[in-house]
């Protein structure tokens, strides 16, 4: 379950993409490049073993399997009582092992819970000495690869970053050498594919490192090898399958793909709150406020679910978006009494201080709401940096463009429209909002297929701002205007626009702004 990193809040912003926007900052990558020269035992990772005259169907056992999709469901304590025997009595069993390891991953993932960390982390490098206790094959390598990704990942989101980053290279080269030797287990293929894209998707500047690393890789042979294992039965499809959707949803604008799989996965498995969660968030990620909502009230609950905190903060944005203010306030309150993390807080102390100004609540209240976003906290995640960026600018929002705006995120376009007509400039308007103003016509446009008018907007936006506006809505206007330029067939225009994405300075939303421009680009090639 290594890609579940990327959809779960916190760690996705640390593996994909992998960098930060601001010159100095540590990521991913500088980890890699500590850890490739720290001081240990060059024999730990995959050894030379002759190959193996093995079928590579490794498969779980059939209690494992069912293990697997009570994790897959979220249901982690049933899982666990399902393995509890199997442990017991072949205690390096690979199957059992990589599904008990699924199941502490993923709870150190989603509760981001610091005081579980220690002991989870601990069970996870023990299932690794028992995994040198089992005979080679492909499963057991696979488990072996895939647990030390986990491991690494998991020392990362708890800010081990040496360790961490050591773990990390040492599982992408454990599972290269998995593909190697077993070319026909589709399993490896979906996680190696996972760490290609990742590293693959990295801008150019950093290809002279990742050679320097010996982690030569790109996001086409990523995509190419996670084709293959969505395609190729096994225990392990569906996490492919989902994989390679959301890299298509996210970066390549295949919105479509996205809400389809969900739909269907849903469908078939309604008791199953890990599909649930991914309803809703590509739905509002795709600005279907209304569609979101609804998969979040229909999602299952009940005892033996691993609660996701998080999923009162989605909420609580979709409330938002809808003008619902008093419960939205509510959500995100819950979010911040039930989450044991420390990421998206500032963001939610943001939204409660937006809930709470355009509610018309006292503004004592507001004020309050605003202090918290000032609390100390890591600001790794974008939303969190906006958060605090804006806190320090000290600028006041603007009542019009700030409704607009969540109108847009949520998909209500015609509503934005009408409280954009409300915008009357003034002399002491700020640069900002003069900027924000034609961005967001141009996002009601687009989301109404009104193209013709959304370039128009785009390309005010781009007018106003200049090409050193310290704000996202140019980068993002002129992102957009690539993505309209590739749809129409025309690459030279698209390349232009996806260039100028990438030339405007530091903004909020650099990290994924030049990440999906630089995807983009490479489409083109």
């Amino acid at each position: 379950m290594t890609w579940l990193a990327t959809i779960f809040p916190g760690l996705r912003h640390r593996i994909l993409p992998a960098w930060r926007g601001r010159p100095g900052r540590l990521c991913v990558v500088g980890v890699l490049l500590v850890s490739a020269s720290a001081a240990r035992p060059a024999a730990v990772g995959v050894q030379p073993q002759p190959a193996s005259v093995e079928t590579a169907t490794g498969q779980l056992t059939p209690n494992s399997r069912r293990a697997y999709a009570e994790v897959f469901k979220l249901r982690l304590e049933p899982a666990r009582e399902l393995l509890r025997q199997e442990l017991l009595a072949t205690p390096a069993a690979p199957a059992p092992l990589l599904v008990a390891n699924s199941a502490d991953f993923v709870e150190l993932l989603i509760t981001q819970d610091a005081g579980r960390y220690e002991a989870l982390a601990e069970a996870q490098e023990a299932r690794l000495e028992a995994l040198e206790r089992a005979p080679a094959g492909a499963l057991r390598d696979y488990a072996r690869a895939e647990i030390t990704l986990h491991l690494g990942l998991s020392q990362l989101l708890f800010k081990r970053l040496v360790a961490g980053g050591y773990h990390l290279r040492s599982g992408y080269h454990q599972m290269q050498a998995v593909v190697k030797r077993y070319p026909t287990f589709a399993p490896a293929r979906k996680t190696l594919g996972i760490c290609e894209f990742a590293v693959g998707s990295l801008p150019a500047g950093y290809h002279w490192l990742l050679r320097l690393l010996g982690l030569p890789a790109n996001s086409d042979t990523g995509l190419k090898n996670l084709a293959v294992a969505a395609a190729q039965p096994s225990d392990f499809q569906t996490e492919s399958q989902i994989y390679l959707t959301l890299i298509r949803e996210g970066y390549y604008k295949k919105p479509e793909e996205g809400i389809r799989l969900m739909e269907r996965l849903v469908a078939g498995q309604p008791g199953n709150l890990l599909f649930a969660y991914l309803l809703v968030s590509v739905n509002k990620r795709q600005h279907r406020g209304e569609e979101a909502l609804a998969a979040y009230r229909a999602r299952p609950v009940g005892a033996g679910y691993l609660p996701i905190p998080y999923l009162h903060h989605m909420a609580a944005d979709l409330l938002l978006y809808r003008g619902d203010y008093a419960a939205s306030e509510r959500e995100n309150l819950t979010f911040l009494r039930e989450y044991k993390g420390q990421h998206y807080r500032k963001d939610a102390a943001f939204k409660l201080y937006l809930a709470a100004w355009l509610g018309g609540q006292p503004a004592a209240t507001a004020a309050r709401y605003r202090a918290q976003i000032n609390r100390p906290g890591p600001t790794d995640v974008e939303e969190d940096n906006y958060a605090q960026h804006y806190y320090h600018e000290a600028q006041a929002l603007h009542p019009v463009l700030t409704r607009a705006r969540l109108q847009i995120d949520g998909g209500y376009n015609r509503q934005a429209l009408t409280t954009l007509r409300r915008f009357h400039p003034t002399a002491s308007t700020l640069w900002r909002d003069l900027i924000e103003e034609p961005y967001r016509r141009a996002r009601a446009y687009q989301g109404l297929g009104r193209l013709d008018s959304a370039w128009f907007y785009f390309e005010r936006t781009l007018t106003v701002a200049g090409p050193k506006a310290p704000y996202y809505f140019a980068p993002q206007a002129a992102l957009q205007q690539g993505y309209l330029a590739q749809q129409a067939g025309n690459k030279a225009q698209a390349r232009l626009y996806f260039q100028k994405a990438l030339n405007y300075p530091w903004h909020e939303y650099k990290n994924s702004t030049d990440a999906k421009a630089t995807l983009a680009l490479r489409e083109l090639k």
